[in-house]
């Protein structure tokens, strides 16, 4: 994608939140050194992720003077299998995650050509989604042989185990980030009986080894007061974690559309997220798409980020599946040219003010329409 573009060059507008990010890897990278003569596996990879960011970042300024806009970020669904079935599961509602047998997934191969290909394009950071990720364990493998990038895993934590926590220890750009929903029983009502007990042991357990984590959390109207508390955030804090993704609640049916937050919610949402950066919490708080108000728009389609699903398809991002391009066919670098994500850019839709959850999600017809234009 050409820079030339106004539409779709985000350099400029996402400033503020590349440096809030950058300042917490610091901050981590600062925390972990203080401790490093007895936990140097930990300070030695965040101390080399550092310059490799620092690196890559150099990379895409260099590209995008060339012509190429290439995103920090890639969202990779590895896998269409669960073996949970949480209420309001956007990929269960559109069809990407099902209980039948995968077919025509990427290989770890073609996953490891694409870490290959992000790395040389300077991308920083990609998240691996499913389903259930980590029931693609030759994936897993794939990524953790990729130390200049790190790997957030959004897990529901039923499979990590002791070999999983050996390959977490050894591999220290695979950043398991957890699912709950804020206390017991929200997270078991959502997620099913025992979910929440068993996050809080892996959170223990990564804690222990000294091991970086995170916690996703998504956002309702129902949980918002609770997740966003200081009392929540502070007892993540002391349980080890470091990081926090809050990810606002997509609608899936109509009947699901009063949980997701409205303008006031999300105006205290930001407050509070802003007021925790202010305080340097030892939490690096994001949040999805509350932090694209920054980055004049959303990020999708390759403006900030792009998704790829788990047979190989570039989508703009999880919550909008369409697709005109597959990795199998072209190169990563070829995918940010893809017609759709250049006609989403050149209408202005990844611009357009919208009520809360996803640009994109409310614009779905239009963006249907592109894909066949």
């Amino acid at each position: 994608m050409s820079s030339k573009k106004g539409a779709i060059t985000m350099n400029e507008q996402t400033n503020d939140l590349q440096a809030y990010m950058s300042q917490g890897i610091g901050r981590i990278v600062a925390d972990a050194a203080r401790t490093a003569l007895t936990h140097p596996a930990e300070a030695a990879f965040l101390a080399r992720y550092a310059a490799a960011s620092a690196k890559a970042s150099s990379l895409r300024r260099r590209l995008e003077d060339e012509g190429t806009h290439v995103p920090p970020f890639l969202i990779c669904s590895i896998t269409s299998q669960c073996d949970l079935h949480c209420k309001g599961c956007y990929s269960r509602s559109n069809g990407a995650t099902t209980d039948c047998a995968p077919r025509d997934l990427l290989t770890a191969a073609e996953w490891d050509s694409v870490f290959t290909q992000a790395e040389a394009l300077g991308v920083g950071f990609i998240l691996l989604a499913g389903g259930e990720p980590l029931l693609r364990r030759d994936v897993i493998e794939a990524a953790a042989a990729h130390d200049k990038i790190v790997f957030p895993i959004f897990t529901n934590g039923v499979f990590i185990n002791d070999a999983y926590f050996d390959l977490f220890d050894r591999a220290r750009c695979l950043l398991p980030v957890l699912s709950i929903e804020g206390d017991e029983a929200r997270t078991d009502a959502r997620r099913g009986k025992g979910i929440y007990e068993r996050q809080m042991r892996n959170m223990d357990a990564l804690a222990a080894r000294r091991i970086l984590f995170g916690v996703s959390v998504t956002v309702t109207k129902e949980n918002l007061t609770q997740v966003l508390s200081p009392e929540f955030t502070q007892a993540l804090a002391e349980k080890g974690c470091r990081v926090i993704i809050y990810v606002e609640y997509v609608p899936v049916t109509p009947e699901t559309e009063a949980l997701a937050p409205d303008d006031a919610d999300r105006a205290y949402m930001t407050e509070r997220i802003a007021e925790m950066r202010r305080e340097q919490s030892p939490l690096l708080c994001l949040s999805f798409p509350g932090d694209e108000a920054a980055a004049g728009g959303c990020l999708a389609a390759g403006r900030g980020f792009f998704h790829i699903n788990a047979r190989g398809g570039a989508e703009p991002c999880p919550f909008s599946p369409y697709s005109d391009t597959s990795l199998r066919e072209v190169s990563l670098k070829e995918a940010l040219g893809s017609p759709l994500f250049r006609r989403l850019a050149e209408d202005g839709i990844l611009r357009r003010p919208h009520t809360g959850g996803c640009v994109l999600f409310g614009e779905r017809d239009a963006v249907e329409a592109r894909l066949h234009d």
